[in-house]
């Protein structure tokens, strides 16, 4: 199993809609809007990496008012 953090900057005042819409996403564990120079993060899930680029791909970045997205896969070191 691969997880991420998707860090996500939206049109303006469209990031608690964006967040809703994504976290109804299937391997989406939580999506919750924040302050800073992004406006939602995504903790998400999949079974491999090109899995999980396919759902943000796909999924994701097809929300309506998402303008950038981040990937960063979780790493154990």
């Amino acid at each position: 199993m691969v997880q991420a953090y998707i860090l996500i900057q939206t049109e303006v005042g469209k990031a608690s809609t964006v967040a809703e819409t994504i976290s109804g996403l299937p391997g989406v564990i939580q999506a919750e809007d924040v302050t800073g120079p992004y406006d939602v993060i995504v903790r998400a899930q999949a079974d491999t990496v090109d899995d999980l680029g396919r759902m943000v791909v796909a999924k994701v970045q097809q929300v309506e008012g998402i303008t950038r997205t981040l990937t960063c896969p979780v790493v154990h070191l």
